[in-house]
């Protein structure tokens, strides 16, 4: 890839046009979800899927996301998230279930990219679907530390952190 300014965008993936093959960001399970599975859940609607392009080559995937609708406990989400929640038996989100970068594309801020563009897609929709705040399952503890470092606050004992469609909003420039 030639250093420089590019256009890029962020379209909703398509199986005819995309190259899935060529995909690798260094995760075996977020480069086989790409090239196996995302076509059968945007056609069964369990995953919407994005990816990001330079329009000078439309078929090469730079990276990807994943969001759906998702809930969890009250009880599970950390006491800074909790104040902003409705007090419903169960909290209903957006869950970005997978981000990744193609491995040339690593450590240029596509990520920030993708992310950013993420949390606008489910800021926007929460009015529609209803939801109050934004999941993601960090694959690492490098993971974590990115999301940690956009706002997301991690749950105990585990690789979820979250984060309030409010914080979202300011996040994005809307408050």
């Amino acid at each position: 890839m030639a250093d420089g300014p590019r256009e890029l965008r962020i379209v909703t993936l398509d199986s005819k046009r995309h190259d899935r093959a060529h995909f690798t960001c260094g995760s075996t399970a977020l480069d086989a979800y790409l090239k196996a599975q995302a076509t059968q859940d945007m056609r069964r609607k369990a995953n919407a899927v994005f990816v990001l392009e330079a329009t000078t080559r439309p078929s090469s995937i730079l990276g990807y996301f994943t969001l759906c609708a998702y809930a969890l406990a009250p009880g599970a989400v950390p006491d800074e998230a909790r104040k902003h929640l409705p007090r419903y038996p169960l909290v209903s989100a957006t869950l970005i279930g997978r981000l990744a970068i193609a491995l040339s594309e690593q450590r240029r801020g596509l990520g920030s990219v993708l992310l950013a563009n993420a949390l606008r897609k489910a800021y926007e929709s929460a009015d529609t679907v209803g939801s109050s705040m934004v999941v993601v399952d960090a694959v690492d503890e490098k993971a974590v530390t990115f999301y940690q470092a956009h706002g997301f606050v991690k749950l105990p004992e585990s690789m979820r952190l979250v984060l309030s469609m409010q914080t979202v909003a300011k996040t994005i420039g809307l408050t």
